[in-house]
């Protein structure tokens, strides 16, 4: 028997997390994303990436963003960081139309963006520096971020010096310290290995609960949007559109061992449902090419 047949509703919600969301409501609204649609000139015409994404974001809301490959996940993240012009619609950041960068927005990206000859320290105090911080009081909050995500004993290392985990939770320091009203993510834990990811999950809810701070974070991983995610939005592909927005039931704060509760398995199987939907027509075969004489057969 398959032990997610007797799951609960994905939709229930305990009176604990039903009085979290009506909470969350009732915030204002830092991020609007209105009727927002982007299309590319195609060798055939037009493509279009993103159609019609409407997505209002409450004040220290955490809300992620998944889909089938091709659906405009990482469109949309670099649209809303103004590295992308929409084609249509409009974005909003408490309530003031935006169209391109601003410091409103912090970015943190899958890759290591750190400047290798720069220190921890050095690193989170450029956009300070850039702002137009002296270099004595950006030092000192600079360091009083390293120590806020867990690298006050390594705050004078380079970026060499560093493991992955490390590495990023000195880009997350270095978007948070420009203070943005937004935090953006594309997929930035995609590159660690599994142990690792896991602890960055945990270590940026703890940096969230302690941060005024509202995150949109983009992931292909099923499992981190549950942990993670207020709300998950999910895009479909072919044209980019909204399929559907889940609440997430499971409570907070996190913890790893929720991952096997109910309220997880039956979010995490509706999410499977809308992103791996159950083909009528089988897959094509491969052709087979026989690479092997070893006398036995595997399957």
């Amino acid at each position: 028997m398959n032990t997610t047949d007797h799951l609960p509703d994905y939709r229930e919600q305990s009176p604990e997390v039903a009085a979290r969301f009506a909470k969350i409501k009732e915030r204002p609204v830092v991020l609007e994303i209105d009727h927002l649609g982007r299309q590319f000139a195609g060798e055939h015409g037009s493509v279009t990436a993103l159609r019609d994404i409407n997505l209002k974001i409450h004040r220290r809301e955490l809300v992620c963003v998944i889909g089938p490959s091709g659906c405009g996940k990482s469109t949309l993240i670099r649209i809303v960081a103004g590295l992308d012009q929409a084609t249509s619609g409009r974005l909003l950041v408490d309530g003031k139309e935006v169209s391109g960068p601003g410091p409103d927005r912090g970015m943190v990206f899958q890759g290591y963006t750190l400047f290798p000859w720069l220190t921890v320290t050095q690193n989170i105090m450029f956009g300070l520096e850039m702002q137009g911080r002296a270099k004595t009081s950006a030092r000192s909050e600079a360091e009083q971020w390293a120590d806020l995500v867990g690298l006050g004993r390594f705050k004078d290392n380079y970026p060499a010096q560093l493991s992955g985990g490390m590495k990023q939770r000195t880009a997350i320091a270095r978007a948070l310290a420009a203070n943005p009203r937004v935090l953006l993510m594309d997929e930035p834990f995609g590159a660690l290995d599994a142990q690792t990811r896991c602890q960055m999950q945990s270590h940026l809810l703890e940096i969230w609960r302690n941060v005024d701070v509202t995150i949109l974070f983009i992931t292909h991983d099923l499992d981190e949007a549950v942990f993670l995610a207020d709300r998950i939005l999910v895009l479909k592909a072919n044209p980019g559109e909204v399929q559907e927005i889940i609440e997430v039931p499971v409570p907070r704060p996190r913890r790893i061992d929720q991952i096997h509760s109910p309220e997880f398995l039956a979010t995490r199987r509706r999410l499977d449902e809308l992103i791996h939907p159950k083909s009528e027509h089988p897959p094509e075969p491969l052709p087979i090419i026989r690479l092997t004489q070893a006398g036995d057969d595997v399957e």
